[in-house]
């Protein structure tokens, strides 16, 4: 179980995230939503130690994870998936799965069952683990990212726009295959621009507007709400007096 309590994040002065608390059960899929600019990108960062300055807590069954180096995080199981791939373009597929497995338990005897465990997610990898990352297309590339954080093992996988940009077959094989994931147990939180994709796919839904948490929904009841369209900018509207 995965659980916030009142973290703030910043990258300067000015702050980013305030005061943001919530729960995500493990084996749950949430997705957390919001407007450019809302802070969802920096809460991320902010669960996987990526942002300088946080404070609050970050609480993985219990062990506090806001005092630790991101490496740290990693080895406890919670690993980030960054918006914009962020490949080893010069290195080849399977090296750079291999960076993802630096922090993996037991590194030589479990190494080979998680390459083979990504190339099953993406077999198209499989076919390609020998060509450099920064000559595939940008969907092989994401799949290149999310398998790099699964070569972990993770409990945790946090996935920052991994949508977008891609095509819609490509965007419908990479959410079968987080749909694969889900069914073995892993906790997943997905920011997402598109509420198409982010709703059917979750079980709640956090929406961010200005660094605080507005609202947590029933992604199902959310989906179904006739004024769906409007949620953002009636969400961001100060109370009237």
């Amino acid at each position: 179980m995965l659980e916030l309590i009142h973290v703030n994040a910043s990258y300067h002065s000015a702050p980013v995230v305030q005061g943001v608390s919530m729960r995500v059960e493990t084996g749950e899929t949430v997705a957390l939503i919001g407007p450019n600019g809302a802070g969802k990108s920096t809460l991320l960062g902010a669960i996987s130690g990526t942002v300088p300055q946080r404070h609050g807590q970050v609480l993985l069954d219990g062990v506090d994870l806001m005092p630790l180096y991101s490496h740290d995080i990693v080895a406890l199981g919670v690993v980030q998936v960054p918006e914009g791939r962020h490949v080893f373009a010069p290195m080849t597929v399977q090296d750079n799965l291999l960076l993802g497995s630096v922090a993996l338990k037991d590194r030589q005897r479990s190494l080979q069952d998680r390459f083979d465990a990504v190339y099953a997610l993406f077999p198209r990898l499989a076919e390609r683990r020998l060509q450099l990352a920064g000559t595939l297309s940008g969907g092989e590339q994401q799949m290149v990212a999310i398998g790099r954080a699964m070569m972990s093992k993770p409990k945790v996988l946090l996935l920052d726009e991994p949508f977008l940009g891609l095509a819609p077959k490509v965007v419908e094989e990479i959410r079968q295959a987080l749909n694969t994931l889900r069914g073995e147990g892993l906790t997943l939180i997905l920011v997402e621009q598109k509420l198409d994709i982010a709703l059917p796919f979750t079980r709640r839904t956090h929406v961010m507007i200005k660094g605080q948490l507005v609202l947590v929904e029933n992604s199902t009841d959310l989906m179904n709400s006739p004024d769906l369209g409007q949620l953002y900018f009636r969400l961001s509207q100060p109370a009237s007096v």
